[in-house]
């Protein structure tokens, strides 16, 4: 049941970076090793197929490999970056953001902490609704209930949250009609 949320979501991501960029986009993912993120990068590439488009996949899960990384994506000359969930580059946010601004790369993130530290856009789950619905398991648990039996529960809101003054410093007129989807504009 989780698989096709996430496809809904990835091919939204892909269709946000090819309306950026209507030519033929080479988007990158830096996606770290294993797990969910393996799921996540085939879900990314489905849906970049089902849109014609390409992908560069730099994987990265620490500092030697993320220098590594932005070295491959100048190397391959990306046009777009989409940066995956992932908490080592929660950590290096700000790298990310600053190697995507000197390299005027649009990227797009998971989650709206990078579009408020700079970033040009996100698009994804709000991270405070999973920390309260930790806390509900947590409360849940506290009072007896058996962690097996608890029910995962997938994210459903979502939201576009768009930097306009990354936009303009990277040269980028956002159409009107990308905006009016934002859930935030951040001036």
């Amino acid at each position: 049941m989780a698989r096709p949320m996430r496809q809904f979501v990835e091919c939204h991501v892909v269709e946000v970076i090819r309306a950026l960029e209507p030519c033929e986009c080479r988007h990158r993912d830096k996606i770290p090793d294993g797990g969910s993120a393996t799921q996540q990068l085939q879900e990314i590439e489905d849906a970049a197929r089902t849109l014609g488009q390409k992908i560069v996949v730099a994987k990265a899960s620490n500092d030697e490999e993320l220098n590594t990384a932005f070295e491959l994506l100048i190397q391959q000359r990306v046009n777009a970056i989409l940066v995956s969930a992932n908490s080592y580059f929660d950590v290096r946010r700000n790298q990310i953001i600053a190697f995507a601004a000197q390299n005027r790369l649009p990227a797009i993130y998971q989650f709206r902490e990078y579009a408020a530290s700079g970033g040009l856009m996100s698009y994804g789950p709000r991270i405070t609704d999973g920390y309260r619905q930790a806390g509900s398991y947590v409360g849940q648990i506290l009072k007896g209930a058996k962690p097996a039996d608890l029910p995962i529960i997938q994210p459903t809101r979502f939201e576009l949250v768009i930097n306009l003054k990354a936009a303009k410093a990277l040269g980028l007129a956002l159409p009107n009609s990308m905006q009016l989807l934002a859930d935030e504009l951040v001036e």
